[in-house]
């Protein structure tokens, strides 16, 4: 009788501490499972984040060639008019005088 008892007593005893170490690996799959989840969430607002560079570099690229071309034409209207006005002529004064 007192083996029944102590054999009852082992398979509590057992069963307890495989019920504790289920709910301790519940435990840790848990916290995996919200790091994981963490992670997860981080990594796609990063590759938001990143859509959004990407974008707003190829409008600074496209603006800048805009910003090139309308100073190139300057630039030429520029020469333009300072070719057709006297006062950015070369003249030779010397031979005026002479």
């Amino acid at each position: 009788h007192l083996l029944g008892i102590l054999s009852s007593k082992a398979e509590r005893a057992h069963s307890t501490m495989m019920n504790a170490d289920m709910d301790a690996v519940e435990a840790e799959n848990q916290v995996e499972l919200e790091e994981k989840t963490r992670l997860i969430n981080q990594v796609l607002e990063l590759q938001h984040t990143l859509e959004d560079l990407s974008a707003r570099v190829d409008a600074v690229k496209e603006e800048n060639l805009k910003l090139k071309s309308e100073n190139q034409v300057l630039g030429q209207y520029i020469e333009n008019l300072m070719s057709a006005s006297s006062v950015f002529q070369t003249t030779d004064t010397k031979s005026k005088r002479k």
